[in-house]
């Protein structure tokens, strides 16, 4: 059985290796996945790998979906996780070896690009460039309330749902510089995006087809 690697596609992570990180049952991480699959809050692919055994089910999901399943799990092994992506991202590219490999990869460059456009525009058209902004002035700009904006947050795996009071983003939404952890002068704990943060949240609003 191969528990490396080799059970994920270049997009998603298996259920093994997040067990792995989290020292959890592989069972368990797999009841986990299915039961969020059924609310509708992630996705999942499956196949089937062959060993000496019987085969085994292996569960893959994408990047997005695996920040959820791993605060589900256990959210202090989140940066294990963001290291994995990290680093999976960071490797060298395949060089194409054919014509149509050439005219697929500029294909592919040029679709990023085009997504990339919403996402530059919307920067070009952020005033203050340095602050730091809530929920509700983010929203705002969008034309959503704070309420809708917080839910598709926490869909997307931006806030600890381990946390009842208040909001408090993952970690690694703070280590991409996504957001900070503030205090109030009431002495309450206050998540706040930073630019780069609301660039995202744009981005991915735009993705999901909700501005």
């Amino acid at each position: 059985m191969k528990n490396n690697l080799s059970t994920v596609t270049s997009q998603t992570i298996s259920h093994i290796q997040l067990a792995e990180m989290t020292g959890k049952r592989q069972d368990n991480v797999k009841r986990l996945i299915e039961n969020l699959a059924f609310k509708n809050v992630i996705s999942f692919t499956q196949f089937e790998e062959k060993g000496k055994g019987r085969p085994l089910t292996v569960f893959n999901v994408n990047e997005r979906d695996s920040y959820v399943v791993i605060a589900q799990l256990c959210p202090i092994y989140t940066a294990r996780l963001v290291d994995f992506w990290i680093e999976h991202k960071n490797k060298t590219p395949k060089i194409p070896q054919t014509l149509s490999e050439a005219l697929q990869l500029a294909a592919d460059q040029a679709k990023q690009l085009e997504l990339q456009a919403p996402k530059v525009a919307f920067f070009d058209k952020l005033v203050d460039k340095k602050g730091l902004m809530n929920a509700t002035q983010v929203a705002q700009k969008h034309g959503l309330s704070a309420m809708r904006l917080n839910k598709i947050l926490v869909d997307l795996g931006v806030y600890s749902r381990t946390t009842k009071r208040g909001r408090v983003f993952m970690q690694w939404f703070i280590t991409k510089g996504y957001g900070e952890m503030k205090q109030t002068e009431q002495g309450f704990s206050q998540a706040l995006f930073t630019n780069a943060g609301e660039v995202w949240i744009n981005e991915k609003l735009i993705t999901e087809g909700i501005v």
